[in-house]
Formats: C-alpha cells, sequence, structure tokens
C-alpha cells in the first residue's frame, strides 16, 4: 500500500442509503474513483459495490423499485412470522434483473471490506470482497438480526447486520492505513446515537446468541465513538465527511418516493459540494487531525 492512503467508508442505514446513492452516482459522473480502500456496512456496502461496478442508477432502482415492493418489506408477513425485509426474495430478483458487473468489479485495484457481525462472537468481520463471494458478503452485511430471520454463512461463520458492532468503520479504515478518509454518513452532522433503554428486552430478543446481544446494547457507544474519532481524527489523518441536511427526511423504511427522490438530489448535491470543498457548508464537512493523545 502507498504511504498515503485514502479510503471510503459508508455507513448503512437501510432505506437512508438513498442519500450515499446520491453522492456515489454523483462521484460515478465525475468518474472520480480515487480511493485506495472502501469499508461498507449494509446499505453502504451495496452502494459501494454499485460504485466499484461502475453502475450509476442501479441502487437508485433497488431502493426506488425493489426494496419498495410487498415482496420485500412487509409488516404483515413479519408479524405472522416472516421476514420484515425478505432479502431472500431481493437478491434473487436484482441479480436476475440487474445483477451487479462483477467483470467490471474484479479489475478494480480498489480493496473493499464488507462489514458483517459473527452472530456468534458479536465481533466485526471485515470481509474483503471477491467476484466470487461478492453477493454473498453484501447480503450477510445487509441481514438485519430479527427483521430478516436468517443468519448468511460466511467462511463458515454465521453473520448478521455489520452495523451491529462497527457501524461506522472509520477507526477500522485509519488502523489499516488510510491517512485520508472520506465518510459518508446517513443522519445528519450532529446526530448521536442513543443507549438502549432496556437491556432486558435485547437480552430476551437475542437470548440464543448472548455475544450478539452484548454487541447490540454497546452499539450506541461505538457509533458515537466512531463520530467522535471523524469530529477530531489523529494528527496524520484527514478526514472529509459528507452527510444529509438537517431536512433530509428518509427514516429506515421509507417508502415515500418523494422523499426517497429528494433524498437522492441531497446525495447528488453532496457531492458537488464535496468536490468544490466548500468549506462550513452543512453537507460537507472537512476535519483536519489534531495531535494525538
Amino acid at each position: 500500500m502507498s504511504q498515503s492512503s485514502h479510503a471510503l467508508v459508508v455507513e448503512g442505514g437501510a432505506m437512508r442509503g438513498i442519500f450515499a446513492t446520491g453522492v456515489l452516482d454523483g462521484f460515478l459522473s465525475a468518474h472520480y474513483q480515487p480511493f485506495n480502500q472502501c469499508f461498507g456496512v449494509s446499505a453502504g456496502a451495496t452502494n459501494i459495490a454499485a460504485y466499484l461496478c461502475k453502475q450509476p442508477k442501479r441502487n437508485h432502482t433497488v431502493i426506488t423499485d425493489y426494496s419498495c415492493r410487498p415482496e420485500f418489506i412487509s409488516l404483515p408477513r413479519f408479524l405472522t412470522g416472516g421476514h420484515l425485509f425478505d432479502l431472500d426474495w431481493l437478491w434473487q430478483q436484482t441479480i436476475a434483473d440487474i445483477r451487479l458487473d462483477l467483470t467490471i468489479f474484479s479489475q478494480q485495484k480498489c480493496e473493499f471490506y464488507i462489514v458483517a457481525t459473527s452472530i456468534n462472537s458479536g465481533q466485526a468481520h471485515y470481509l474483503k470482497a471477491t467476484k466470487e463471494g461478492l453477493e454473498q458478503q453484501l447480503k450477510a452485511s445487509c441481514a438485519i438480526p430479527i427483521a430478516y430471520r436468517d443468519y448468511p454463512v460466511i467462511d463458515g461463520i454465521k453473520m448478521t447486520d455489520g452495523g451491529v458492532a462497527d457501524s461506522i468503520p472509520v477507526r477500522k479504515a485509519y488502523q489499516m492505513g488510510a491517512t485520508e478518509i472520506t465518510v459518508i454518513l446517513s443522519q445528519p452532522l450532529g446526530y448521536r446515537k442513543k443507549r438502549k433503554k432496556s437491556s432486558w428486552f435485547t437480552k430476551t430478543l437475542y437470548k440464543k446468541h448472548p455475544e450478539l446481544a452484548k454487541a447490540s446494547l454497546k452499539r450506541a457507544e461505538d457509533y458515537n465513538e466512531s463520530i467522535d474519532f471523524i469530529n477530531t481524527p489523529p494528527s496524520d489523518c484527514k478526514i472529509h465527511i459528507i452527510a444529509p441536511p438537517c431536512d433530509f427526511k428518509v427514516g429506515r423504511m421509507t417508502t415515500d418516493m418523494k422523499k426517497l427522490a429528494e433524498g437522492y438530489q441531497m446525495g447528488i448535491n453532496a457531492s458537488e459540494h464535496y468536490f468544490s470543498q466548500t468549506q462550513g457548508s452543512s453537507l460537507v464537512k472537512v476535519t483536519k487531525g489534531h495531535p494525538k493523545q
């Protein structure tokens, strides 16, 4: 790896991923691919995959069409014991209709790490994406516990949503040598994750997987530590923050087409701000390193 390394980190957030879709489509339009490494979580990982496969609008279609269909998201089905988010259907259908361009992906020099969480250890696994394993690795990262009632198996390990163990892997990117990090968030600047009020409920929910319960209970703390790192990075690291504006109205389960269209356009706008490096923008903020403690 070169002495100076630029990493891209993209947060997940289900339908909130429409913002990052817009940002990365803006990057593709500008033929902007300077990254040595990419780190993606859940929807953030699928957005990076489409970016590395050079398929603009691909994930826009996934979010605004396939992900809004009742075959994918269904509360009545969930209440009767099925999936809230049926990843089996989504993966099968999108692979058939708008598959990622695995040939283009295999030509990429950028290393791509997909974050997933082991259900037995509760620890984050940073899966190095391969042409052969990409689709299953992405599925593992997107497998939100409970909402998807199965656990994809990667290298013999049952995995679930990468966001449980590491929602914003900026610290991992830094540990792996990144001296410059562009991070795309799914929440406006200033957002802090609140701790779960009931540890009993979480432990009951994951009673078969106690380490996963511990990771879930520690998620807010880990998330906020990543935000702290982003806001005050070490002296040898520069971070570019791209975040939705305060009026971003897309939630994890939003299917309102107007809100999704607005969220996508906000991402496009944010990519333009990023290129101009507008200081003090509500969309893009640059934090320069502070002395190490």
